[in-house]
């Protein structure tokens, strides 16, 4: 009868260890350390583990060996299994790559009938139809999106109020569905809205073109009338109303709401969830404010700071947690998506996960004056005559001279987290991003200075509180769900 061997035939003999490329960084003023590997696997280590990890005196059975293992901090020299293993799985969390520009934005209209002081649009009163794209401006932008080798694209409508000029609209779907069926493109829609224009031939036409809906709620009626008033201070009424009827004729799934945190939201973010609860909605977005539009020219944007908006943060998160545990399944987005990419290799379509940055090859934007933007960020700077994001226009380019271009290059080529000082030795590198339209905005330069990025604070002490979270079995159940 065969015997099997005693353990030490099963250890690592011959070749010496050596390190695969990790970063890490002192946890608080404690005396451990967190480290990651290349793909962001993350493993707890004290100061003296990670000495003998470095200066690799670590053997089979001590302990260490196994955990640095397991995590891929080191491997044998002449063993190959654990570099190709990172190399698989790098590839395909950055297989967004070959999914290139999915996401076409038609700004229809700059017109709208809301003034909300922390608007990133420079938007236009609604009596000025110049600052209407023209179907001719329409038909040249259809060309370019379907250009696209992305064999899925989102048509998404935005303004200003686009439902101002919903007719090009019914037009622009219109033509967009003739295309598919010719090129063999699928083709999906969203309209983002801020719903006081909705009505019943609207919800109908949504109905049969499978339109999805997107709105904005602030809060409870007077934090959102507060934070976006128009004529009437009515537009929590009619943000509700139109919610609750886009819910009942399209479906629960086809309609979404996010919300921004002004100033007056900082100490209401219980009132803000239970808003969402209320009207039965899945999760919600913790969303801060933009340096872009009229957040700038109002000096919203300069109201907190990110320290603020952590704090804010922390405390709806733990909320939601608490929703959670007793029964009620309930998500913060933001959290869902960085916890999507810290556990799992799957690709991130949301841009500011994405390195190299998600402008251009992630989205395009065509504006009303059939200008296209490498970004919606981008096409705001323009507004406010900043043309840096600028890549050309419908009547002049095709898809290829776009995305081709010098200056979407440059600035996607300067966009690797991977390679800028910084993010390169930064232990949260593999699950950020880069945003080099909010850096350009905020410093003046696309990569930006990450000591000095609220980017950067903002995306560091997200992953900070999601790591001590996961140290609570209960907590970790939860937010390991929506991960899944």
């Amino acid at each position: 009868m065969a015997k099997f061997l005693p353990p030490d035939a099963f250890s690592a003999q011959g070749d010496a260890l050596t390190l695969l490329p990790f970063n890490f960084e002192r946890i608080g003023s404690s005396n451990d350390y967190l480290v990651a590997n290349l793909v962001g696997d993350f493993v707890r280590l004290t100061q003296a583990e990670l000495n003998k990890l470095v200066d690799l005196q670590l053997q089979p059975g001590d302990g260490l060996y196994e955990r640095a293992y397991a995590a891929h901090l080191v491997t044998r020299e002449g063993q190959q299994s654990q570099r190709q293993l990172l190399a698989l799985r790098l590839r395909s969390r950055m297989s967004f790559l070959r999914q290139v520009t999915p996401l076409h934005i038609f700004v229809v209209t700059l017109r709208c009938e809301h003034s909300c002081p922390y608007c990133q649009v420079s938007r236009q009163s609604t009596d000025r139809s110049r600052f209407d794209m023209s179907e001719e401006t329409a038909q040249r932008s259809l060309d370019v999106a379907f250009q696209s080798h992305s064999p899925r694209i989102k048509i998404e409508f935005q303004g200003g109020e686009p439902l101002l000029n919903f007719p090009l609209i019914k037009t622009i779907i219109s033509a967009a569905r003739a295309k598919s069926s010719t090129t063999n493109k699928a083709v999906d829609f969203v309209i983002a809205s801020n719903l006081a224009l909705l009505d019943d031939e609207i919800l109908a036409f949504c109905k049969q073109n499978d339109v999805l809906i997107s709105t904005s709620l602030d809060g409870p009626a007077d934090l959102h009338n507060k934070n976006r008033p128009r004529p009437g201070g009515n537009s929590y009424e009619l943000a509700v109303n139109g919610l609750r009827r886009a819910k009942e004729v399209l479906g629960p799934d086809r309609v979404g709401a996010l919300m921004t945190t002004t100033e007056a939201s900082l100490d209401r973010v219980d009132d803000i969830i239970d808003e969402y609860l209320k009207l039965e909605l899945d999760g919600i977005f913790l969303r801060p404010l933009s340096p872009f539009g009229f957040a700038i020219k109002t000096k919203q944007y300069h109201r907190y700071d990110i320290e603020k908006w952590l704090a804010f943060y922390e405390n709806g998160l733990r909320r939601i947690i608490e929703i959670n545990r007793s029964g009620k399944p309930f998500r913060e987005f933001y959290a869902a998506l960085i916890l999507s990419r810290m556990m799992s290799d799957r690709p991130i379509g949301y841009v500011d996960l994405r390195s190299p940055a998600g402008i251009g090859i992630g989205a395009l934007v065509y504006n009303y004056d059939g200008s296209v933007f490498a970004s919606d960020e981008g096409r705001m700077l323009a507004e406010a005559g900043d043309n840096t994001f600028r890549l050309g226009h419908v009547n002049k380019d095709d898809y290829r001279s776009l995305i081709m271009s010098d200056r979407l290059i440059d600035t996607i080529s300067s966009s690797l987290t991977q390679c800028a000082p910084e993010c390169s030795s930064c232990v949260f590198e593999p699950h950020c991003g880069a945003d080099p339209v909010y850096h350009h905005a905020t410093q003046g330069d696309a990569l930006g200075i990450k000591p000095l990025s609220a980017f950067c604070a903002r995306q560091k002490g997200v992953m900070r509180l999601l790591l001590r979270m996961l140290e609570a079995p209960s907590d970790a159940a939860i937010l390991r769900s929506w991960a899944t």
